[in-house]
């Protein structure tokens, strides 16, 4: 875990809850992945959406930030332009390390929150973390099993290309800043292989799916889930 500003993220009061990590690389497909597991009643807490939470205007994070990196940051819109941030802090890692040190421990106070709730209304359930960065910022103790949505890198160039409207030095650039997708993958306990239809990837989820019953079912001896 990564420090002593974190809050209690043990989360030893939250029943037989299975919390399944869900990660990969920039473009890999990840929240189309996480839709298919919500479809599947397993909820999701998606790291992304906490951080626009708690970096919203008026909330206390909104302030640090705009004070260390300036206006610039806020859009037209008042609310801060995440493009821009992003750009800034991919091309410098110590402005990276004090964002994150800014947004991370209000991040996993609202992500304990809801995984108390969850755990409360279904202590045997199963509850996705979709979490990006999760081995860059060593969050893997905060969840039982990781999942890792796996493209080649050529992919998440081309994908991110198109979505960022960007150029292919500043996809590079982009990926060049996160754990290459191959070392996640290999220190997943599952991984689903996003290149193929959307038909392909949903019959991997099924696959997963019964895994992630038959996982914790084994884990507690329950009879059904």
């Amino acid at each position: 875990m990564a420090g002593p500003d974190l809050p209690d993220i043990s989360l030893s009061d939250t029943g037989r809850l299975l919390i399944l990590g869900v990660t990969g690389g920039i473009a890999s497909g990840k929240s189309t992945v996480a839709r298919m597991l919500v479809e599947k009643g397993v909820p999701a807490i998606d790291f992304d959406l906490l951080a626009r939470e708690v970096a919203a205007p008026g909330q206390p994070v909104f302030q640090e930030i705009v004070a260390f990196f300036g206006e610039e940051v806020v859009g037209e819109d008042g609310v801060l332009d995440r493009k821009r941030l992003s750009g800034i802090v991919f091309r410098d890692p110590d402005k990276r390390r004090i964002l994150e040190r800014m947004t991370h421990p209000r991040i996993l106070t609202a992500f304990v929150g809801q995984i108390r709730r969850l755990a409360e209304k279904d202590p045997n359930g199963i509850v996705q973390a979709v979490i990006p960065l999760l081995f860059e910022t060593h969050l893997e103790p905060l969840v039982h099993k990781i999942l890792v949505v796996h493209v080649s890198p050529k992919t998440q160039i081309e994908r991110l290309m198109t979505r960022d409207r960007i150029t292919r030095e500043e996809a590079r650039r982009i990926l060049g800043a996160q754990m290459p997708i191959d070392q996640k993958a290999a220190r997943a306990d599952f991984v689903i292989h996003n290149e193929g239809t959307l038909d392909e990837t949903r019959r991997e989820v099924d696959a997963l799916w019964q895994e992630l019953k038959t996982e914790q079912k084994n884990r507690f001896g329950k009879e059904e889930l």
